[in-house]
């Protein structure tokens, strides 16, 4: 096979066959290209590919990457074991059902499904505290799993509250629930392999032998239970490789550990470490600028980018007035780039830091008839009306599956409402029944009028027929047989509203997703169809192709590139989004996210920041973001409104601030401050600008609580404050 296309230090990672190996891959380095080649050349010299185990973060990065495989070597790919860590831990655990007491047909709870499941968990708890909603609840269950603390573990060492011992009380029932049902959620996709493996040392022996060589994308973003699984399954050869970039770890929100990349040395003493510094995507000048801020970070591989490419324009800061003001600048700089260089929207992400910022940049784009995408939106298969059409073909699949029952028992109308459930519910947990098992027995069921017993008789037989036809049919045949049968389609259109015409057209687009896949997966099993779509991410649905900006999070930009890149919002308690960290830790992955916004640059960057904001319901006056003062002053050159240029290292942070009210006039208070009141603007000489909350006491002992710029909350003696009102 030929490795001309390789740069040196990639052509030395790939050819290293001699224990664990890990490549250290900056940002652009080609890591991808890297991770192909080895397992092409894994291939190419005699590796059988059903013994290669190759693990990535998205479906995205795994079909690209088998695409790109089958170039290089044509269809001896075909038995590799590649995938994400879910799907392909997912495929284990249907094999291998029995010997956990599942059932291979078992369903896959999204993040929805297990709010919903937490909801129900809650309220048959009879939990209602005001202070702890289900999101709330279902977020720190995942956290402890991410961890793989388990309820009784959590219940014996954690709680240390009135408020944890409730939580404790519905972990252990939603665990419960979801073996009853027959379903997983997210991280029992992680949790339960390694469940098998220390069960049942025969079955844990045999996976160890079947992958021969392990490969692992992003390993930066490993948790806890992903890299026990990796462990336990490294051979004994120690025929590992993980690529990552410490810089680029920005998930310990959802149990990523940044140390398991630090820690590789010590966990495997006979590796040996290969550093991709060489940038083939960005300029020399969105390097250094990037290379100037990672460098404040303390705990870090260092490595240094190096880039063959030209020097390229300097990053641009523009002050705004307010979040507004930002969008509109946004927009007018979009047009000014692809009217000079005669570029597509697509070639254009704005990112931010939270999704929140995004209303007002849409508001804008309409306005300015900018066509636009949001990834990390509201996906396809979470709406309303798509989600009830899976929930169906759930049940087909799984009887077990409660949630998927409950959803669909009164959809379409069928007078099938809550009090009537809860019967159900009732009579199922006294007799030892699943709910699907009560309706065929729900004449027994008292308190039920008998028209509605015999709705759900008739919704039972219905069920009992598209079960039957599960086997006989394609997944496609199967879903619009249902669809039709059930009248979705009709009840929409004859709704007419232009809510029900769009749910119509994503009912139709979903039966065509599923006649697609009935076409390219000939005996797939409807399981199949449904375990993909559980595990479907944000950055799987993205178009590369469609013409218009990209609007995302820099949480979902990563892996993505983009030719001019605006990253919004660089204020202080944005991005970062607290200054009020506990430890440095946290500051250090806020640095990474900024890094990894400005790596996804390929030639230009726009940072912007907003003078004021409205946040929490008021007004609040932002610092900008001190990631801005950490970038290298030779890379970034600031404008004013698109007026006038200046080199960011001739003022300071404040002088620069205070820029933004040169036209403002004030006036004092009068001394005995009558005019003061909640909502009264106000500078201070040291504090800046400022918005009264709070007045309190007269006299001497008047006294205003003031949020000044930045969310910096100060209650000052009036008669001492050298205050002026705007």
């Amino acid at each position: 096979m030929n490795l001309k296309a390789l740069n040196s230090e990639q052509r030395k990672a790939v050819e290293y066959n001699d224990g664990p190996v890990m490549v250290v891959a900056g940002a652009g380095s080609g890591k991808t290209r890297v991770l192909t080649y080895k397992i092409a050349y894994l291939i190419d010299n005699g590796s059988p590919p059903e013994n290669i185990l190759a693990l990535t973060f998205t479906n995205k990065a795994a079909n690209e990457m088998k695409e790109r495989i089958k170039e290089l070597i044509g269809n001896k790919s075909d038995a590799l074991w590649m995938g994400t860590f879910h799907s392909i831990f997912a495929r284990i655990l249907r094999i291998e059902a029995k010997h956990l007491d599942y059932r291979p047909n078992f369903s896959i709870y999204d993040t929805d499904d297990s709010q919903s499941l937490v909801q129900n968990v809650m309220s048959n708890l009879n939990i209602e505290i005001e202070s702890l909603s289900s999101n709330a609840v279902r977020h720190r269950i995942s956290y402890l799993k991410n961890h793989m603390i388990m309820p009784r573990e959590f219940r014996k060492k954690h709680v240390t509250s009135f408020i944890d011992e409730k939580i404790a009380d519905i972990y252990d029932e939603f665990q419960k629930r979801l073996f009853a049902n027959n379903s997983m959620d997210f991280e029992d996709l992680l949790l339960k392999p390694i469940e098998l493996f220390n069960r049942n040392e025969r079955i844990h022996q045999k996976y160890r032998k079947t992958f021969d060589y392990i490969l692992v994308d992003e390993f930066q973003d490993t948790n806890k239970a992903q890299y026990e699984l990796i462990k336990m399954l490294v051979s004994r050869n120690g025929k590992l490789c993980v690529v990552g970039d410490d810089a680029q770890s920005i998930y310990s929100w959802r149990g990523a550990n940044f140390k398991n990349i630090l820690d590789f040395e010590k966990d495997f003493p006979k590796h040996k470490i290969f550093k991709l510094e060489q940038n083939y995507r960005s300029t020399k000048v969105i390097l250094q600028a990037a290379d100037s801020v990672i460098r404040h970070n303390k705990e870090q591989i260092v490595k240094t980018l190096w880039t063959e490419n030209n020097d390229g324009e300097l990053l641009t800061l523009v002050r705004c007035a307010d979040e507004k003001d930002e969008a509109f600048q946004i927009a007018k700089y979009i047009k000014k780039e692809i009217s000079k260089k005669k570029l597509s929207l697509n070639d254009f992400a704005v990112l931010y830091r939270t999704n929140a910022q995004s209303r007002a940049l849409e508001d804008v784009f309409r306005k300015e008839k900018i066509p636009y995408t949001i990834l990390g939106g509201i996906e396809f298969h979470k709406r309303k009306e798509v989600k009830d059409v899976i929930a169906y073909l759930r049940v087909i699949s799984n009887q077990n599956d409660e949630e998927s029952l409950l959803r669909i028992m009164n959809f379409p109308q069928r007078g099938i409402g809550s009090t009537t459930l809860n019967r159900m519910i009732s009579f199922a947990r006294k007799h030892e029944l699943n709910l699907f098992e009560t309706m065929a027995r729900v004449f027994e069921v008292i308190d039920i009028k008998e028209r509605i017993q015999k709705n759900v008789k008739q919704f039972r037989v219905l069920l009992d027929k598209y079960i039957g036809l599960k086997d006989k049919l394609s997944v496609g045949e199967l879903s619009r047989a249902l669809v039709d049968e059930l009248g979705i389609l009709r009840m929409f259109k004859e709704e007419n509203t232009p809510e029900s015409i769009s749910r119509w057209d994503n009912i139709n687009e979903l039966l065509s997703s599923l006649s697609e896949f009935s076409n390219e997966n000939k005996d797939a099993k409807l399981e199949t169809y449904l375990e993909e779509v559980s595990l479907v991410a944000d950055v799987d649905n993205y178009d590369e192709e469609r013409n218009a900006v990209t609007l995302l999070t820099v949480h979902s930009a990563k892996g993505l590139e983009f030719p001019i890149i605006f990253i919004s919002g660089c204020e202080e308690d944005i991005f970062p989004l607290s200054n009020k960290f506990s430890s440095d830790t946290r500051l250090e992955e806020e640095r990474r996210l900024f890094y990894v916004a400005i790596t996804r640059a390929k030639h230009k960057i726009y940072l912007s920041h907003a003078r004021s904001r409205y946040r929490f319901g008021e007004v609040a006056y932002q610092s900008r973001s001190r990631f801005i003062d950490e970038v290298d002053p030779e890379t970034i050159a600031e404008v004013n409104g698109g007026i006038g240029r200046k080199n960011l290292n001739r003022k300071s942070k404040k002088e620069m601030y205070y820029e933004y009210f040169e036209t403002v006039d004030y006036e004092d208070f009068d001394q005995d401050y009558k005019g003061l009141k909640p909502g009264s603007r106000v500078m201070h000489e040291k504090f800046g600008l400022g918005k009264v909350t709070q007045v309190s006491g007269n006299g001497d002992m008047l006294k205003a609580t003031v949020i000044f710029e930045g969310n910096n909350l100060k209650q000052l003696m009036l008669r001492f404050a050298k205050l002026k009102v705007l």
